[in-house]
Order: structure tokens, then C-alpha cells, then sequence
């Protein structure tokens, strides 16, 4: 679809990739890839954006040859250079996935073997890839994990995975990529589980790679702000089609495919915090069906007639820029609607209740949660992990407050230890003024119902062998909610349609559903009980920006209608902005910054914030920002630096900073921060 004057590395033509799957009466075809063409360069970064279940992920393992049992390439060719690799015999085929074509998974934590240290691991492709032995081997691992930023790498050679943070997983996964110098790295979303910290510092090594060895790059992700940030090329997918392609440039200055449209609107932001975002009503459509017009007809806001009856062609724009739409094809001829808004139903509007006035929902006081570790044959301590040390925080009815910070810092330990999942060292929890650290057991149990907690992986936080229905019953049951089997099937009904998933799914499990669709099971089985607090633990990092939005107006309905409150706790800036009301910076066990979203965002003090801040991916590039880098992982919790936490990364560290930790200082009546600085 690109026609530049060189030949591209990696050319996919008519790619056309199946499954079959069972289905009521005997077995269907689903085609998860139906008619991908695209090209990428030397030297090229190519982004693939689309929604959970499009077919990103399976356009890439196509690529690899990398399918499960049950799919197949009916059609089509992947060339790489003058070689076909769809031809290729399996032995052959393995000699060039690693060398000539490498891959990132998404889960850095699932891909690598826990039983294994990671300098064997990467051992194992420079020995496969590159014919090293002996001593040569382990200089190649350690000038590997030196250029993907490991520090110490003779040091790392022998830890293990479950000693990494996440960060430093996914660099290890890159490492191994490299061993075997691939002219195609394929990253498929590197970087969704990662703070935004630690995420620019993986974007920032990938680019550094690349330029360094001239590899080209294919990039999947949902996140329109890594797009801006990396990409040359842009492919936008759709149940299983590439419905829009440009450069970087095109497609964020005048991006023509309806679907792509909808998906800037979709993106939150603290300017569009008193109205619902724009979501596109319904789903992505069963690719097992057989389709006669635009696949994207039933969901767009101009679809005409002959939308639905008649495919539409590939049309080129302009030299660099095709879209799949029948808007832009001048032969077509059809009256299409002029186009409405499609937003969440639920009103959203300003709360008039003066939080103020009012006696806080939750009130968290000196908390502190320090686990003991042990070691040895016997078990001897072997000391403490700070997890949480000395937090307080409050939330009114109605209200969210929100906790950010790097992984490692604490966030979700405070959230269970709330909701006494990890019963707190010291401190108090006061729910509706009863302290719940003080409650027994069989107490707690009667009060389960009041607060409820959406977890950050949905898949592990769900009964694989239970389905659907029976998720979302189990704590209604439990808790006594609805007084019959009819009651409580009307009410999964209801929960299902409001987030977003038709009602069929409650007699599935699991793992038939994408990560999105399964978060939003989570979402649902946390609402089944009439909850007064939710704490929301990443509860929107795996899922896309349209489906995203969906979610967040979800929440924010729900909160002015039933007064719920939340303790948002995410890496997500942008989503904290468009959500919550105050937010609570954590650093290390500690709150190192709080105030309003307005303060906090727009204003931030602290040296630790504005790295946040600076280091989310922004589409506006005329926006001008310094962008702080902060070296270096979060110190262990088990050793924290002496005085201020943070002045061991800190840009701006003083002599005092490193002997005493500063006292928290009122900016505002609404805006407080812990740094010398001020």
C-alpha cells in the first residue's frame, strides 16, 4: 500500500489466517486475518493499532509462523526480502525467527522461564543464533544486558525472573531478541503493563536500537500516544482488515477512517472531565460471519444503506495514505448520516455535595505495612519490607482519589491493606467510622459487601473452571443479594449490558474472552453487590482506548448515580485525570505529593511527579516539554535510602536530602507536598 522508492525488508501480501473453533452443531471458521497487506523498511517503525481481538497479535504470529494448532494461513505471502516465508520448511523456518526476525511478547512474566536465570536464558539464543561457546557466551549475554540497561550485568546473569521488576523483565525479553541480531524486531505491546517512567525508558532504548542497527520495527499497541511517539507508519486494524494506513504525520493531522476518528475522541483528558467521553456503541463483530458490507457499518455514526450491503474498496487518498471506506470513494454513491456523538447514556455531571461538609467514606490513618522476610534452612528473619510506611489519605462519599507511582512503590499493598487483604503492621482503616483493623474475621465478612476491589490481572483473578454467570452470582450469593435465582440472573443481565458485553457471554469461561472483555467480567462481578467503596487496582491498563472509555464513563455514571467512591490506583496519568478528584503521588511506601487533579497535574512540586508527568507519551508534539529521564529502578523497599527516598534518582537533590526525610508542606488548602524544595 506504501510504494517507496526502496524495496521493504518485510512485505505482507493478501495475508489471510483462520482458526477453527467449535460452536453450537459442529465447528466454525473464524477468520482472524482476512486480506493484510503492508510493507515495513530497514530502519522503519511500523504501528499496528487497533482493539483487543482485531487481529494485531495474530497478524504478527502469522508473520512468525507461530500459531496455535488450530489456526492456519489459507492465503498469502510474507516476504522477507526475496524469501517467502510462508514456504519455507518448519527447520528452515526456525533458523530465521531469532536471526533474521525476533519477537517481544506481551508478558514479559509469562514468556520467561521461572526456573531458569536469565543470563542462561539469553544464553540459549546466543548459542542458537550466533554458534558461540564457552566463555565468549557469557561476554555476550553481559555486553547484551549492558546495552538494554541492566546495570551490574555480571551481577544479573544469575538472578532469576521473580527478582526483576517488570521493567527489567521486559528489557531482559529484549535482550534476548537481540541475541540473535534480527534485521525485524517484532514488538507486540511492549510496554502496557509498564509505569510510564519505566516505559520511556524502554521506547527510548528501542529507538536507540534501532538507529544503532538499522532495524526495522513492527509495533503493536492500543496506545495512540506511543503511536506519536515512535512510529514512521501507521496501520489502523479492524476485525481482521487494515481499514486505514499513513505516515505518523497523516494520520494525526487528518486521520480519515471513521473508526480512527473515534478513536481521538475516545482519549481522556482532564479537559473533557465534566462530560462522557465518546465511545463507539457496541463490539467488535464475530469474524466468523460472513460479511457483505463495511465491517465497522453497525458501530459507525455515518453509515448509510449501502454500508451495510456493499464492501468497501481500498482507496488512496494521497501518496502514503489509504483508508477501506466507502466515504472516500468517489465512485460510491450513497447518502451517508451526517453523524451524532455516541456517548455513555449515563449522565455525567459535577457532584453539588461539598465533600467538606462531609464525614470522610474512608479515613486512613499512619498506615504501615511491613512484611517480614526470612531466610534459610530455618527461616530466620532476615529483616523487613517497608511495603507501606506511614500513609494517611481520606476519601468522601462520592469522591475518587487516586494513587499513582511506580511499580514497586506500594500502591496496590495500600489498596488490600484497606480492604484488610493484608492486615496493616500498625495504623488505622476507618470505614463509616468503625476501624476495620480492628475487626474480626467473621466481622469483616459481614461488611465485605461495602467495599470490593477490582484486581489488575483479570485472567488469574478469575475461577477458570467457573463460568461467567456463576463469576459475577459467587459474591451475591455469598453476600446474600437478590432473593432468587430469577432476581440474581436479571441482575447479571443488567451488569453485562452495562459493560459492555452482550448477554450470551455468562455461559462461557474465561479464557474465551480477550483481556479487555475479561476485565470488564471483573468490573461487573465487583458491582453485583452494591458496593459504597471500590478500590480499583489498573483497571483499565489492559484494555483499548475505545473500550477504555466505555469503562471510565461506566464509572463516572455509576459514581453520580449511586454515590460510590474509589481509590483509583493506576500508572496512567491521563485516565487519573479525566477520573479522579484529588490524586496521591506514592514514592517508596510514602505519599510524596497530594492535592486536587488541577494542582497535582497542572502544578506539580515535587521533583518525582514532574518525571511522571514529563514521561507520558503526548500526541501534540507542538506541545513543548522537557522530558526528565530518571535513571535507575525503584530502590528495594527492603533497604530504603537514608533520608528523602527519592534523592538517589533525583535531578535536583540537595546535601540535606540524603540525611533527614522532609515533613510534608501545605502549598494549598488542597495541595501538599514532602520535598526540601519547599
Amino acid at each position: 500500500m506504501n510504494t517507496p522508492s526502496s524495496a521493504p525488508l518485510l512485505r505482507v501480501e493478501n495475508l489471510i489466517t483462520s482458526f477453527e473453533s467449535s460452536a453450537e452443531g459442529g465447528t466454525q471458521i473464524v477468520r482472524a486475518v482476512d486480506g493484510v497487506s503492508l510493507s515495513i523498511h530497514r530502519g522503519e517503525t511500523y504501528a499496528l493499532l487497533g482493539e483487543s481481538g482485531c487481529g494485531k497479535s495474530m497478524t504478527s504470529f502469522s508473520i512468525m509462523r507461530l500459531l496455535p494448532p488450530a489456526g492456519r494461513v489459507e492465503a498469502g505471502r510474507v516476504m522477507l526480502e526475496a524469501q517467502d516465508l510462508m514456504t519455507l520448511p518448519d527447520s528452515a523456518m526456525r533458523a530465521v525467527r531469532g536471526s533474521r526476525v525476533a519477537m517481544i511478547f506481551q508478558e514479559p512474566m509469562t514468556s520467561l522461564n521461572p526456573v531458569v536465570t536469565i543470563g542462561e536464558q539469553i544464553a540459549e539464543s546466543v548459542r542458537l543464533h550466533q554458534g558461540l561457546n564457552g566463555s565468549t557466551v557469557q561476554n555476550r549475554v553481559e555486553a547484551l544486558l549492558d546495552a538494554v540497561g541492566i546495570a551490574d550485568p555480571k551481577q544479573r546473569y544469575g538472578d532469576y525472573p521473580h527478582q526483576l521488576s517488570g521493567g527489567m523483565k521486559q528489557r531482559v525479553m529484549i535482550a534476548i531478541a537481540l541475541a540473535g541480531e534480527p534485521e525485524l524486531l517484532i514488538a507486540d505491546e511492549p510496554t502496557t503493563a509498564l509505569d510510564v517512567t519505566i516505559q520511556a525508558q524502554v521506547l527510548a532504548l528501542l529507538k536507540q536500537l534501532q538507529q544503532e542497527r538499522g532495524m526495522a520495527l513492527l509495533l503493536i499497541t492500543h496506545d495512540l500516544g506511543v503511536v506519536a511517539e515512535m512510529a514512521d507508519t501507521v496501520g489502523v486494524m479492524y476485525a481482521g482488515q487494515l481499514v486505514e494506513e499513513a505516515t505518523r504525520e497523516q494520520f494525526f493531522a487528518e486521520a480519515k477512517h471513521p473508526y480512527s476518528k473515534k478513536l481521538f475522541e475516545s482519549l481522556p483528558d482532564i479537559e473533557k472531565r465534566d462530560r462522557p467521553l465518546a465511545v463507539i456503541q457496541g463490539a467488535v463483530p464475530s469474524l466468523a460471519a460472513v460479511f457483505h458490507g463495511c465491517r465497522f457499518a453497525d458501530r459507525c455514526e455515518f453509515s448509510d444503506e449501502g454500508c451495510h450491503q456493499q464492501l468497501p474498496r481500498w482507496i488512496e487518498q494521497r501518496a502514503g495514505h489509504g483508508v477501506r471506506c466507502h466515504m472516500a470513494d468517489l465512485d460510491y454513491v450513497g447518502e451517508f448520516r451526517k453523524g451524532s456523538e455516541t456517548v455513555s447514556t449515563v449522565d455525567i455531571t459535577s457532584s453539588e455535595v461539598d465533600p467538606s461538609s462531609m464525614m470522610p467514606l474512608l479515613d486512613v490513618r499512619d498506615l504501615k505495612v511491613h512484611f517480614q522476610m526470612r531466610q534459610g534452612l530455618f527461616s530466620r528473619n532476615a529483616g523487613y519490607l517497608y511495603a507501606v510506611d506511614g500513609l494517611s489519605l481520606q476519601i468522601a462519599r462520592g469522591r475518587t482519589l487516586a494513587i499513582v507511582g511506580e511499580s514497586g512503590c506500594g500502591k496496590t499493598t495500600v489498596g488490600k491493606a484497606i480492604l484488610q487483604l493484608n492486615r496493616p503492621t500498625s495504623g488505622q482503616v476507618l470505614f463509616e467510622g468503625d476501624d476495620l483493623t480492628k475487626m474480626s474475621d467473621a466481622a469483616l465478612r459481614i461488611r465485605r459487601n461495602d467495599f470490593q476491589i477490582i484486581f489488575q490481572d483479570p485472567f488469574s483473578s478469575m475461577n477458570p473452571r467457573m463460568k461467567v454467570a456463576e463469576i459475577i452470582r459467587e459474591g451475591m450469593v455469598t453476600l446474600g443479594i437478590g432473593d432468587s435465582n430469577k432476581e440474581q440472573q436479571a441482575r447479571i443481565d443488567q451488569l453485562l449490558a452495562q459493560v459492555g458485553l452482550p448477554p450470551e457471554v455468562r455461559d462461557r469461561y474465561p479464557h474465551e474472552f480477550s483481556g479487555g472483555q475479561r476485565q470488564r467480567i471483573c468490573i461487573a462481578r465487583a458491582l453485583a453487590v452494591n458496593p459504597k467503596l471500590i478500590v480499583c487496582d489498573e483497571p483499565t491498563s489492559a484494555l483499548d482506548v475505545s473500550v477504555q472509555a466505555q469503562i471510565l464513563n461506566l464509572l463516572k455514571g455509576l459514581q453520580q448515580k449511586m454515590g460510590l467512591s474509589y481509590l483509583f490506583i493506576s500508572h496512567d496519568l491521563s485516565v487519573v485525570a479525566y477520573l479522579a478528584d484529588e490524586v496521591a503521588v506514592m514514592y517508596l511506601g510514602r505519599i510524596v505529593e497530594q492535592g486536587s487533579v488541577e494542582d497535582v497535574l497542572n502544578s506539580p512540586k515535587h521533583p518525582y511527579t514532574q518525571a511522571l508527568i514529563s514521561a507520558i507519551p503526548v500526541i501534540d508534539k507542538k506541545k513543548g516539554r522537557e522530558i526528565i529521564r530518571l535513571e535507575g529502578d525503584l530502590p528495594s523497599p527492603a533497604a530504603p535510602p537514608n533520608g528523602c527516598h527519592f534523592h538517589t534518582r533525583c535531578p535536583k537533590a540537595m546535601a540535606q536530602c540524603s540525611s533527614a526525610y522532609p515533613e510534608s508542606t501545605v502549598l494549598s488548602d488542597s495541595h501538599r507536598v514532602s520535598c526540601f524544595l519547599y
